[in-house]
């Protein structure tokens, strides 16, 4: 076996990013692992009906993180991207109303409102009570019962299913910070204040899908990338991983962006972090596409009605000019049969879920690995639920890391 300097498992943003970087210092000695037969991970995307559609589901580039745009745009200049505002609405009772929801109750009528935000002042955030550290308990002592009710518990619910009361609070920075005083302004002003959702802001390919960028990062290392090699084991005794076709491969390092329940033999690992691993909880989601145009301006609606199986639609005809057509992304414990001939695509790891034990879970795992040279990375590799952008940032500093650790 040819023992590389660094061995990278998956070609996700995460590997794509950390194998350029490596490249960009002048690291020949490295080599990209890829289960799929093309690179991009969750943020490929396919030729359907034609125009670009995104098989992992939304995924879009955030212009927050000027860094990490920069970067991409060396791959994919910034003159091939428009840019959006993000135009995201909430379904709540068949009604459809601007996101975030807490910053846009204006919009019903004006005895809900007064209901809302009752309910929202008696909020435990705003009536000095300590937070929850539950996901179900934290939503109503933050946003009022009746949001919680109404929309937040029976939209999580669409996408957690039976982990819902097991989820942590500790992630909650992904919501909207959205205060009582802000959410009573936007009433009586109609215009929405608080902090924004995350991708307020964001950029989408003018030609392509989503998924072109890391196309073109992988074509930029194409001679240390193979593809069609599925990672089944891995011997931290040797730093040594084996694949499905009985190919092994050996580092000084090893950095895994694919998800640690893929490895289905473990060898030199304590066995109490081994079954550690098992407990990691994660959700699929299906896309499928529907040819037809609907009368909205919006990017994408989240729906938190629990007699539709989907949970968001994505109107791609209006990010992707030229095209038509939507989809919907439905959680796989949601899926149901069908006798449509609509283009469907699976995406069996598609959120790492934010449990109770999560946290303490990965410090343990990653802590152990890393004194063994293997490392995690990414939404998978670190278990944490990263958007693209982040995924990207966090990859441009483990590479920094990395390289001044071996270079020592």
């Amino acid at each position: 076996m040819n023992t590389k300097k660094y061995l990278i498992l998956g070609a996700g943003p995460a590997g794509l990013t950390l194998a350029n970087k490596l490249k960009e210092a002048g690291e020949t000695s490295f080599l990209v692992l890829e289960k799929e037969a093309e690179a991009g991970g969750l943020c490929r995307s396919a030729d359907v009906d034609g125009a670009p559609l995104d098989i992992g589901g939304g995924h879009f580039l955030d212009v927050c993180r000027p860094k990490v745009t920069e970067f991409l745009f060396q791959f994919m200049p910034e003159k091939e991207w428009n840019v959006f505002d993000r135009d995201s609405k909430v379904s709540i009772n068949g009604k459809i109303i601007d996101c975030p929801l807490e910053s846009n109750l204006w919009q019903m009528d004006i005895d809900e409102q007064i209901e809302y935000l009752l309910s929202i002042a008696s909020a435990g955030c705003n009536t000095g009570e300590k937070p929850p550290q539950n996901y179900t308990e934290w939503i109503p002592w933050k946003l009022g019962r009746k949001i919680a009710e109404n929309y937040m518990i029976p939209y999580n619910t669409k996408m957690f299913g039976d982990e819902i009361d097991n989820l942590g609070a500790y992630w909650m920075e992904k919501l909207p910070d959205v205060s009582f005083e802000e959410t009573l302004r936007s009433c009586l002003t109609h215009v929405p204040y608080g902090k924004l959702p995350c991708v307020h802001r964001f950029y989408a390919p003018k030609e392509y899908g989503y998924g072109e960028v890391w196309l073109r990062m992988a074509d930029a290392i194409k001679d240390s990338v193979e593809y069609g090699k599925a990672v089944t084991g891995i011997d931290f005794n040797t730093l040594t991983v084996t694949t499905t076709d009985g190919s092994r491969y050996t580092a000084e390092n090893i950095i895994t962006t694919i998800p640690w329940m893929e490895f289905s033999e473990i060898i030199g690992m304590p066995e109490e972090i081994k079954t550690s691993i098992s407990e990691l909880k994660y959700g699929s989601v299906e896309i499928e596409y529907f040819p037809d145009n609907v009368d909205t301006s919006a990017h994408w609606i989240y729906y938190s009605e629990p007699e539709l199986a989907y949970n968001r639609i994505l109107f791609r005809h209006n990010f992707y000019y030229g095209s038509k057509g939507y989809w919907t992304e439905t959680q796989g414990h949601r899926l149901q049969q069908s006798d449509r001939n609509n283009f469907r695509y699976l995406n069996k790891y598609a959120y790492p879920f934010m449990t109770k034990k999560k946290p303490e879970i990965m410090k343990h795992l990653l802590e152990w690995a890393e004194k063994h040279n293997v490392y995690g990375l990414g939404r998978w590799g670190e278990h944490q639920y990263y958007n693209s952008d982040v995924t990207v940032g966090v990859a441009m500093d483990m590479a920094k890391r990395l390289m001044g650790r071996t270079n020592k």
